[in-house]
């Protein structure tokens, strides 16, 4: 073991080790007295990993944690105090007490929040990697995962996207040789874990995670390589939690008390100590002043959550959604112009991209080709193949990658080739874009687009041709918008791009080549308010997508025989105008409701029960 630190940086790292011990000691009796709400997963024996890999970085780095996330926020720089409060539900806590132990974060020290996915946190790393390159700093990320997580598809899609892209970013396993109770070796195919990292053509290395200068010396090692823009490496660290998986988990022994004892004698904090001690970097009496010093302030950061107040409802109701893009004064005349949809939402591309340089495109065929629907036809050449990716095929990766680039500050529009492959990309949707703000108790904003072909209509067969508004339309936190025609996509599209909350943009394939009057200028319509397309008196017809034109075409038939339809256009699902839509069914006390989906559970359910 090297010891080629001054003595105040090995102190430091001596403290953060003992006080990430201590933190999780503290947890569990916390735990035990019902104090801790939820759940936690101990750090208690991997105390050299994150100590020694967050030393390594510098204070504008960044880093992605794991749902045994305390030692990464500690050694990252993280108040104790504001982790207790969050342990506590408490509203002083990191994420105002929503969050919880697996999720705690704190975007301004650019620590992008453990995760209570297995490697959910890997794409988000790769994101926040890929912005730092856009923006051509030398910022790096490390992002955490554990040996189970290791064996998740994102993970090897993230290697492979961040070895194409050259991406600073440095895989850091943390292999405790235990996915919750499945001994790693029963699940975990070829030699080791870094290993894998040759496949995709950058450096591994696997090393003894309970020894701090030997995973410090290899996460140095792969940040200076991130740094020269050599791209990513895979650090692996072999080391052991010494308790369970999880404080609530109550599961049976799995592990033999020989195995503990002897991974417990191994232990990082005890192995440093010694090291310190005999070298006379240190004496005994000052690593005592030093550990006192933690249990100071843990005592303090006990009681500084015991007294902090828990989170009000209010609280909570506003932290689901960011303001939405303000849009004043009366929409733009159409004019008499006329272009395909697929050009105006291109137009809006155009327009938003030359507006903000913050906002840049990615998906599968989307540079090159322009996209299977030419709705991104000529940005690559505009803009350059940095702000217009073409993608690998592995949508939850790119899609993820996504999500970590708008926390980190950008504003990504993502493309779905075929909007049936959404299923792929659910837990990057649902559990991590959806509802990251929520998690982080209001604060962050997730400025993304996800916009692709839905519907069916040309023939495509059932795994392209599905109506899928409803899974999405479910989930709090997702702004849902679906444009029936050409005018309203471009406006609304430019709209998503401003909102900055993340956008499920919709766009009916059998609607690119239909026609409309479009203003050429840049204009925003509003999110959140309906579009009455033919008024009437005698029934209201809410339609979407290409349902819109149908239906005016049916109301004109109608009127033919005297009856009056009013035919309403929802446009943006979520927030949906209930005000227009409940106005016209007290004038007409008549509904029927048009929509391209399953019978039951469809956005149209939600607007009979709401009516």
């Amino acid at each position: 073991m090297k010891l080629d630190l001054d003595v105040q940086a090995l102190e430091s790292l001596y403290t953060t080790m003992v006080k990430i011990r201590r933190f999780d000691e503290r947890t569990t009796e916390l735990f035990n007295a019902g104090l801790v709400k939820g759940t936690a997963h101990s750090y208690v024996g991997q105390e050299a990993v994150a100590t020694a890999a967050c030393a390594a970085l510098g204070e504008g780095d960044y880093i992605t944690g794991t749902h045994r996330g305390h030692g990464h926020c500690i050694a990252k720089g993280a108040s104790v105090d504001r982790m207790i409060a969050e342990l506590m539900g408490r509203e002083t806590g990191y994420c105002r007490g929503l969050g919880g132990s697996m999720h705690i974060a704190d975007v301004d020290a650019n620590i992008l929040g453990c995760n209570g996915i297995v490697a959910g946190g890997v794409p988000l790393g790769a994101g926040a990697a890929l912005a730092e390159k856009l923006r051509g700093t030398d910022r790096v990320v490390v992002a955490f995962f554990g040996d189970g997580g290791a064996n998740q598809g994102v993970v090897h899609e993230a290697m492979n996207l961040a070895a194409v892209w050259k991406l600073p970013l440095i895989f850091l396993c943390e292999n405790n040789q235990y996915a919750l109770s499945t001994a790693s070796r029963r699940t975990t195919a070829g030699q080791s874990i870094a290993g894998r990292a040759g496949a995709y053509g950058f450096p591994g290395v696997q090393v003894n995670g309970n020894d701090v200068f030997a995973v410090y010396e290899a996460v140095r090692t792969a940040v200076a390589r991130a740094r020269a823009g050599e791209g990513p490496s895979l650090v692996e660290a072999v080391t052991y939690r010494w308790g369970g998986h999880s404080m609530r988990a109550n599961l049976p022994d799995y592990r033999t008390k020989e195995e503990e004892r002897e991974w417990i004698d191994r232990d990082p904090i005890a192995f440093f100590k010694r090291a310190l001690i005999e070298s006379k970097q240190t004496t005994p009496m000052r690593l005592k002043e030093l550990e006192e010093a933690v249990e100071i302030e843990l005592d303090r950061a006990v009681e500084f959550g015991k007294q902090s107040p828990e989170p009000t409802v209010e609280l909570m109701e506003a932290s689901v959604y960011a303001p939405h893009v303000e849009v004043t004064g009366p929409e733009p005349p159409a004019g008499t112009r006329e272009v395909t949809m697929a050009e105006a939402l291109n137009e809006a591309l155009h327009l938003e991209m030359e507006h903000d340089e913050r906002v840049f495109v990615m998906g599968e065929d989307v540079g090159l080709i322009g996209g299977i629907f030419q709705v991104t036809k000529g940005l690559r050449d505009r803009f350059g193949e940095d702000r217009v990716r073409d993608t690998p095929i592995s949508e939850p990766t790119f899609l993820g990658a996504g999500v970590g680039a708008a926390i980190a500050g950008l504003r990504p529009i993502v493309e779905i080739q075929i909007w049936d492959f959404v299923a792929m990309t659910m837990d990057q949707i649902v559990n991590q874009a959806a509802k990251f703000r929520f998690m982080l108790g209001g604060k962050p904003t997730v400025p993304i687009v996800i916009r692709g072909p839905q519907g069916g209509g040309i023939r495509l067969a059932a795994q392209h041709s599905q109506s899928l508004e409803a899974w999405f339309v479910h989930v709090p936190g997702l702004v849902v918008i679906a444009p029936s025609n050409p005018y309203d996509a471009k406006g609304l599209l430019a709209a998503a791009i401003r909102e900055d909350n993340p956008v499920i943009f919709l766009e009916h394939k059998a609607l690119y080549a239909t026609k409309g009057v479009v203003p050429a200028a840049r204009y925003l319509l509003p999110i959140g308010k309906a579009s009455i397309k033919r008024q009437g008196t005698d029934v209201t017809l809410v339609a979407t997508q290409a349902m819109v034109s149908r239906a005016v075409a049916a109301a004109d038939d109608l009127a033919k025989g005297g009856l009056s339809v009013e035919v309403i256009d929802p446009r943006t699902l979520v927030p949906l105008d209930e005000e227009t839509i409940l106005g016209s069914v007290r004038k007409t006390h008549r509904l029927v409701i048009a929509h391209e989906a399953v019978k039951r559970g469809g956005f149209g359910a939600e607007v009979a029960a709401l009516v």
